[in-house]
């Protein structure tokens, strides 16, 4: 694969947000153009928190509000080994290979935190932590060697200076669009595997997606024929898909996410977004409610909220929400990004009894979708976890070489802008500071320590991570 080709497929993995809509601005082409340009509209002028899909406290820490400074949290449980090696790695995971943050508002009484950042200091991050302290120590996720069940989460305060070339517009990475990033990385990581072993994981993939293609086919009529479907016998079946294909389950999520946080007209909701933030609160507590033991470590693969509880679930997070207008908005969402993120671009599924289920053919149609199974399977499939590591490496490095091509300093999580913000760590003369913090207990945050951190760029390995991200249980919602 050519520079230029790569340069494109990564491109093409960034959603580029723009005061007003622009014709292409959804990075969409082909028989999915017009309604990208139609759902972005309606996400942003047909919802009551809309405004902010183009207006926020994240887009306004990218530009630079602080002053030409960027303040961010970083969470950690292991403070004590970062120090003693002086070295602070990034994770994989929906940032990619980024040091996983959340904005901070400099204030006269402190570092105001996001609700995000509160969210993964106050509740996520600790109930992690004593999760893993019920279970065996170590070795229930944690990973971070005795007794780290004993330590409390830290706070670590990023001061980021932005250089004159710094990137000015918003480009955030949409792990949704990783799909023929991942097949192609795979072609070139193969012969990692015996012939056999290839041989296995294709007819595996295959498999998956021939066992899906009722859904597939449904959605694809939805999305692109304008299909009308009720929502109980949709939701079923993709409640019955998502162990075949477990990327729904990570679009399932997206998708009722951004649903609760464009759609809530309770109290708490519009003091955020005064603030400028969408309510994280809301998707948070809705994981955590229906799944307990999701906590840090976000293994999205396991989201299936039955249908027939779905208004009971949304009822108890948010009375606000409107469950029957939720599950119509749903279907036609998940209809559409089953088609926009899953499919080859440019091409129309058809006659699906007629598809021809072997691999090399399945990639002119379902390409994304294979590129998916495959980086999921690849986690533990045969020997091939002993080379994962090199996997994400490799993926990473795609990556820091897109964002050094676009100076992009601090990357964000482009599926919507919640407050989900990285920082680059291979950007040349990266001029940072970083210190221990302290939280006031009014939502503040104090600097109290100068640390002596490099950021290195090198992916940490995941045993060394406090939680584990919503991209296939990788690392890391705020951890080091």
């Amino acid at each position: 694969m050519d520079v230029l080709e790569t340069y494109h497929l990564w491109a093409d993995a960034h959603a580029f947000f723009h005061a007003s809509p622009l014709p292409d601005s959804a990075g969409e082409s082909g028989p999915l153009a017009a309604q990208a340009i139609a759902w972005e509209r309606r996400l942003a002028d047909g919802t009551p928190n809309g405004t902010l899909m183009r207006r926020n406290a994240l887009f306004d820490a990218l530009n630079g509000d602080g002053g030409g400074k960027t303040y961010l949290l970083h969470v950690t449980h292991a403070l004590e080994e970062i120090s003693r090696r002086g070295v602070l790695y990034p994770s994989g995971g929906c940032l990619v290979g980024s040091i996983y943050c959340a904005p901070l508002t400099p204030t006269d009484r402190g570092f105001r935190m996001h609700n995000l950042a509160s969210y993964i200091l106050t509740k996520e991050a600790p109930a992690f932590l004593a999760g893993a302290g019920a279970g065996a120590g170590a070795g229930a996720g944690a990973g971070a060697g005795a007794g780290v069940t004993d330590r409390a989460p830290t706070p670590l305060i990023f001061e980021i200076t932005a250089p004159p070339g710094v990137y000015r517009g918003l480009a955030g990475v949409d792990y949704l669009r990783l799909g023929s990033i991942h097949l192609r990385i795979y072609s070139h990581l193969e012969y990692l595997l015996s012939k056999a072993e290839r041989h296995q994981l294709r007819e595996t993939v295959v498999g998956r997606a021939k066992n899906a293609s009722a859904f597939l086919a449904l959605a694809a009529a939805i999305a692109y024929r304008g299909v009308a479907v009720a929502d109980e016998p949709f939701l079923r079946l993709l409640d019955d898909t998502i162990p075949r294909l477990p990327i729904l389950g990570y679009l399932y999520f997206e998708v009722l996410a951004e649903y609760l946080m464009l759609h809530s007209t309770s109290r708490q909701t519009r003091r955020l977004a005064e603030l400028g933030e969408f309510n994280n609160w809301l998707y948070k507590e809705m994981l955590f409610a229906s799944f307990p033991a999701m906590a840090g470590k976000f293994d999205l693969a396991k989201f299936r909220p039955q249908p027939r509880q779905l208004a009971t679930l949304l009822g108890r997070v948010d009375p606000t929400i409107d469950a029957d207008h939720a599950r119509t908005y749903l279907v036609e969402r998940i209809s559409y990004l089953v088609a926009a993120r899953l499919f080859t671009p440019g091409q129309v599924p058809e006659a699906w009894h007629r598809t021809r289920w072997e691999f090399d053919s399945l990639t002119t149609q379902l390409g994304p979708l294979l590129g998916h199974l495959i980086h999921r399977e690849l986690r533990s499939f045969g020997r091939y976890p002993d080379f994962y590591f090199y996997f994400d490496q490799h993926k990473a490095l795609q990556a820091w070489n897109y964002w050094n091509h676009m100076d992009i300093v601090t990357p964000f999580n482009g599926t919507m802008p919640k407050g989900e913000i990285g920082i680059n760590p291979a950007y040349p003369n990266l001029d940072y500071r970083v210190w221990r913090a302290e939280p006031d207990g009014a939502g503040c945050l104090h600097r109290t320590e100068r640390l002596a951190l490099t950021v290195a760029p090198r992916l940490v390995d995941i045993k060394h991570t406090l939680m584990r991200n919503n991209q296939w249980a990788e690392p890391t919602p705020g951890a080091a």
